[in-house]
């Protein structure tokens, strides 16, 4: 005999509520497992440290972000609206922790352009910038056409717009009897810079040719030499380790010094430096050439000992003078250095 175990209707319907239970109690767990939500894109702005800049020359961009960039940094891509007018690289890193970045824009030729900024689906566009033609050189100028020999006359040179970044170069170049530095430099945003050209002694008038060069460019200026008209008594003082300081020496009969007066000038060829040089005694001595060295002296220069008080580096101050005359007859004025210093150096009872 067959037996069957019977079950009751509450019971069955129990169960079936329980697998139901679970069955959607399985199917709720495989939907409900959730993937990180995406960070929202950061807000990029980008702004420019110039609006103009010559063709050649560069400026500086700055990206600038919503919120710190995250440890790796953050990249932010770079377009030009116009390559044409002016480049910038592909992208740029912000670094972990920053909020804002800087890129170099370089200049390429006359326009103008925009600066765009994406990241994260944000994107930002820089105002407007123009790039000028590149400067060129537009002149060189002298402050005087006429210079005498001897003397130094200022020259300017000129862009035609602002030097590019890192300056501008210009080479320069004088005819003799003039001479200039090898190049002067045009700085950055500036428009013209200045330099000194020296000349010589002449005999009459002579043109002398500047030359100025920059970009393949060249621009000249012609300065007259000339011969003086008066005679100009001109020297230096020079000792041992440094100008117009002169120790005396071989038992104070001679001053360690030299005295040169080529920077003199006349009409005529100079024939004769009159020299005078003194402390409490002024001595006097002619030289046929410009240099006086290790001028002769005694001890009755100076005054006798002490030495005076002060100064502290305990020196007498001595007068030098210088007069030239010309082999036409023309004399200076006297021309006087009144800061010369002497030390005894342990001389003349010192």
């Amino acid at each position: 005999m067959r037996h069957f175990i019977g079950y009751s209707t509450p019971l069955l319907k129990r169960s079936g509520i329980l697998l139901a239970t679970l069955a959607v109690a399985h199917c709720g767990g495989s939907t409900s497992s959730t993937s990180p939500t995406p960070t929202p894109a950061t807000s990029v702005s980008v702004s420019l440290g110039a609006t103009t800049i010559a063709a050649g020359s560069t400026a500086q961009g700055t990206v600038t972000l919503g919120a710190a960039a995250p440890a790796g940094g953050a990249t932010v891509a770079l377009t030009s609206g116009n390559a044409g007018v002016a480049t910038v690289p592909a992208s740029m890193t912000i670094a972990g922790g920053a909020t804002s970045g800087a890129f170099t824009i370089a200049g390429v030729a006359p326009g103008s352009t925009t600066i765009t900024a994406s990241m994260n689906g944000s994107s930002s566009q820089s105002p407007a910038l123009t790039v000028t033609a590149r400067a060129t050189l537009a002149s060189v100028t002298v402050a005087s056409p006429t210079v005498v020999g001897g003397d130094t006359v200022f020259g300017t040179v000129t862009l035609s717009g602002a030097a590019p970044t890192g300056g501008a170069v210009v080479t320069l170049s004088g005819s003799d009897p003039l001479t200039v530095p090898a190049s002067v430099t045009i700085v950055a945003g500036a428009t013209s810079a200045t330099f000194s050209a020296f000349t010589r002694t002449v005999g009459g008038t002579i043109p002398s040719t500047i030359t100025a060069s920059y970009a393949g460019a060249s621009v000249s200026v012609v300065v007259s030499v000339v011969a003086p008209t008066t005679a100009t008594a001109s020297f230096g003082v020079t000792g041992p380790t440094e100008s117009e300081s002169c120790p005396l020496t071989n038992g104070g009969n001679t001053i360690n010094c030299t005295f040169n007066g080529s920077t003199s000038t006349a009409p005529g060829r100079i024939v004769a430096w009159d020299w005078t040089y003194g402390v409490a005694k002024t001595f006097s001595q002619t030289t046929t050439g410009p240099v006086l060295a290790m001028p002769a002296v005694d001890c009755s220069l100076i005054p006798p000992p002490p030495l005076p008080a002060a100064p502290a580096d305990q020196w007498f101050t001595m007068t030098v003078t210088l007069k030239v005359h010309d082999d036409l007859g023309n004399v200076s004025p006297v021309t006087t250095d009144r800061i010369v210093r002497l030390f005894p150096q342990g001389v003349c009872g010192f």
